[in-house]
């Protein structure tokens, strides 16, 4: 058994003891979803979700359906939803590293990085009246596709001027 295996079966538990927990069906659609979701690497939206979903001729779910239990996932901390701009993103959280997110406030692409002096930072400020369970830090700017590009107009437009 490799080890994207025994994540998957690891996960598998903890969701089955979960919904053991709080009265929910233990649906055959619910474990089809799990498994697609931890079969992505990275950031995932409900539209990428549903169609990964689409090409499994055995478990076609309603996105009602992936919605539904994308909560179930989150409440059961298997998932966490991060909302990059406009759009609510996705990822599996169980057994994975804390990295941080930048995110580029001209064409949207989310970009993950890990920083320890950010992370043994955030981790020991000490904190009234509240235990730390976990973060997300969302660091917003521009890419250096975008940066490069507004420079390149920037300079065109001031060219054009002159002329």
């Amino acid at each position: 058994m490799g080890e994207s295996d025994k994540l998957k079966e690891t996960v598998k538990q903890i969701f089955t003891e979960y919904l053991n927990q709080h009265g929910h069906r233990k649906t055959p659609e619910r474990y089809a979803i799990l498994d697609t979701i931890y079969s992505i690497e990275g950031h995932f939206d409900i539209d990428t979700l549903y169609s990964l979903m689409e090409g499994q001729e055995k478990f076609r779910v309603s996105r009602a359906t992936l919605y539904n239990t994308i909560v179930l996932l989150m409440n059961a901390r298997l998932v966490i939803k991060h909302q990059f701009g406009n759009t609510s993103q996705y990822e599996r959280c169980y057994n994975r590293g804390t990295h941080h997110h930048q995110i580029c406030t001209q064409c949207g692409k989310v970009t993950e990085f890990q920083n320890e002096d950010l992370q043994h930072a955030i981790e020991h400020t000490r904190l009234r009246s509240f235990n730390l369970t976990h973060y997300s830090l969302y660091i917003y700017g521009l890419c250096g596709k975008c940066e490069r590009a507004n420079k390149k107009m920037q300079k065109n437009n001031i060219h054009k001027k002159e002329k």
